[in-house]
């Protein structure tokens, strides 16, 4: 953008709602733009559910929350449509000169033309016809799979610094502290150290047996590694009951008890995560911790951690990776067959291979070059 335009942008839009792990995947635009444009008002519209964890952000002067859900019941509410013009012409108020629009649908591209600026930047590949609302459209490159590279494309056109992507959480020192006195609460004495654990995902065929979790804990217990703590968010409570009576030793919960900012200070101070493909996931790549990630159904090249420090366990099974919601053959061998034997392996290995080294930070993955990237 500073190459090809005379004009720096004064106040900025990025445009990426939902959901957890694709906010995270946005981080290193924020910090490309914040870089190349340091004196500029850089705004953020994100779902409403997932304002917290942008609100307060050090290179954001402003998170625009967007209730999807309320908006979402126009054509059946006029309370609604009322809601959602007011919403509109807040945007138009706030005169943004330049849009990045990281969503790529209909709606998307609706909120960045609505928005009055003359710049209106997205992916020409976008869904839905929304790239038909933007002023610039980004064409990736046939070898682009991951997120973060897709929008690292979009950054390297419009002249942004992210030759090293960075994934700023602005994380505050005293978050940290309170996320820290509450776990050692929960656990009835200081904890010098612990491993996170999160059951949950979005897909129930992302999930691995609530069983399967219990063994696992167990052994963890049993094998001298520091005390589980459950995580997750309170849907995920039903797992937890799950996973504490299958689990032969206790068990701190947290599950459904921390708040979105709260979850990401535990993440960044856990030794070592174990989790799905899930939000929660792409917060602990980002916070460049030491993982171990269960994949069954989706694409670690499209959506796998984003980070040096992750481990991926899978079965190799020629139905898998088949992105399903639900599973087509109505087995979920993917899961179901992956033993807790596999999973302790994994966490073996990470363990060794981190003993004694200092803290990696979030980086692109060994033998992912730079994407090619054009204007459409």
């Amino acid at each position: 953008m500073a190459a090809s335009s005379p004009r720096q942008p004064r106040r900025i839009l990025i445009i990426k709602p939902s959901s957890l792990g694709d906010i995270v995947h946005a981080l290193p635009v924020l910090a490309g733009l914040r870089a190349a444009f340091p004196q500029a008002h850089i705004a953020w519209l994100v779902g409403k559910s997932f304002a917290p964890l942008l609100e307060g952000h050090p290179l954001l002067d402003e998170a625009i929350p967007f209730d999807r859900r309320h908006y979402g019941r126009m054509l059946r509410s006029w309370r609604a449509t009322a809601a959602f013009v007011r919403f509109v012409r807040s945007l138009r108020r706030r005169r943004f000169d330049l849009v990045v629009d990281l969503q790529g649908l209909i709606r998307s591209g609706f909120l960045a033309w609505a928005s009055g600026a003359r710049s209106r930047v997205g992916f020409a590949a976008a869904r839905e016809f929304g790239w038909a609302f933007y002023s610039r459209r980004v064409r990736v490159g046939p070898g682009v799979s991951h997120a973060v590279e897709k929008n690292l494309c979009v950054a390297r056109a419009l002249g942004l610094p992210v030759a090293s992507p960075a994934f700023p959480l602005g994380l505050r020192p005293e978050e940290l502290d309170a996320a820290r006195e509450l776990l050692n609460r929960a656990a009835g004495r200081s904890l010098d150290a612990f491993v996170a654990v999160l059951p949950g995902a979005r897909w129930e065929t992302k999930r691995w047996p609530p069983r399967r979790f219990g063994e696992l804990l167990g052994r963890l217990r049993a094998a001298g590694y520091p005390p589980c703590v459950l995580l997750g968010g309170p849907e995920d409570q039903p797992l937890s009951s799950s996973i504490c009576g299958a689990c032969p030793t206790d068990v701190i919960d947290l599950i459904g008890r921390t708040s979105l900012r709260q979850l990401s200070a535990l993440l960044a101070q856990a030794n070592l995560v174990i989790c799905h493909d899930s939000g929660p996931m792409h917060l602990a790549a980002a916070l460049g911790r030491p993982l171990v990630a269960i994949f069954g159904p989706t694409d670690t090249r499209r959506t796998g951690p984003y980070c040096r420090t992750a481990r991926v366990v899978s079965l190799p099974l020629a139905c898998s990776p088949c992105r399903r919601r639900r599973c087509p053959l109505q087995h979920h061998n993917c899961m179901q067959q992956l033993s807790a034997d596999a999973v302790m392996q994994s966490v073996r290995e990470q363990w060794a291979a981190l003993s004694g080294a200092s803290d990696a930070r979030p980086d692109r993955p060994s033998g992912v070059p730079p994407q090619p990237c054009a204007w459409s």
